[in-house]
């Protein structure tokens, strides 16, 4: 197998060395032919430009790097495999895809693959969440050194100074089943099963099961919000009172001046906004049995 390797030595971890797991891609027959190093916005075009001499693209990055890589995949035919090294690694989480680089590389050896679904916002490709309100602040607030020196650490210093400065927004939030006005401090959208550093977009939210999980926190108390979060880890959050939870194919969000959209952690989209999910659009190198993924 011909793989090219995507490494963004931005990430937390993006320097980490990787000969380790490279030596365990080779001994398998993996042969990397294809190496850059760089950050995600020039991803499109490197893929783009080498896609039909390999059969594999490598990310090696966080959740915003292999989205990037992700995105410019669709479509190619090629398989996706990840070697996390960012912050949240929350689509490794979800393919159960250890942070160990050797164990990584070793389900990417395996040859295993599996099918996924992708979201779409506006035409931008995400895996795990879109978001606006809370999180997108919070991704516009925390910077990439921060991140990298405070790891999961950085988030929550972030979260405290966005918390403080958080006000509900209105919105209008279309489905399948109609359409509803809200108050609300985020609205979450979400492809896969987990997002922000672990937390769960909903209890049985699979990255293959054709359908989109929208949750809206529709509360004007901060202190509600101390409350809901320990929910977030699991899920649970769905049945609170001032939680709105939807799932469907597709979803539209429209606010009354144009707001930021934190797509996998990386501000790339705008509202108005139109959601879908694309089933089984991406094929990813992962293991057959991990919490987001259905039974074979």
């Amino acid at each position: 197998m011909r793989a090219m390797l995507i490494v963004n030595q931005d990430s937390r971890s993006g320097s980490a060395p990787l000969d380790a797991a490279t030596a365990r891609l080779e001994a398998a027959g993996v042969e990397i032919v294809r190496h850059w190093n760089g950050s995600p916005g020039g991803i499109p075009a490197y893929v783009e430009e080498h896609r039909h001499a390999v059969d594999a693209v490598i990310a090696g990055g966080g959740d915003g790097t292999v989205s990037a890589v992700a995105g410019a995949m669709v479509g190619t035919g090629l398989t996706l495999g990840v070697l996390p090294l960012g912050t949240g690694n929350d689509f490794a989480r979800t393919l159960g895809i250890p942070t160990d680089l050797p164990a990584a590389a070793e389900i990417i050896a395996s040859g295993n693959v599996r099918s996924v679904d992708v979201g779409d916002v506006n035409g931008v490709v995400f895996l795990n969440v879109a978001s606006v309100g809370i999180s997108a602040a919070l991704a516009s607030d925390i910077a990439a050194e921060t991140k990298r020196r405070f790891g999961p650490f950085g988030y929550v210093l972030g979260s405290l100074r966005v918390l403080f400065k958080a006000r509900p927004f209105r919105a209008t939030i279309t489905g399948a089943s109609g359409a509803a006005e809200v108050e609300t401090l985020q609205i979450a959208i979400g492809n896969g099963r987990h997002y922000g550093g672990g937390l769960t977009i909903a209890p049985d939210a699979r990255i293959d099961d054709g359908r989109l999980d929208l949750y809206s926190l529709e509360t004007r108390r901060l202190w509600r919000l101390a409350v809901i979060a320990p929910a977030l880890r699991s899920g649970e959050h769905r049945h609170a009172p001032d939680v709105r939870a939807l799932h469907g194919a597709w979803f539209e969000i429209h606010t009354a001046h144009p707001k930021r959209i934190n797509v996998d952690g990386e501000l790339r989209a705008m509202t108005p906004a139109r959601f879908v999910v694309r089933p089984g659009a991406l094929r990813v190198f992962a293991p057959d049995e991990a919490p987001g993924l259905g039974a074979i």
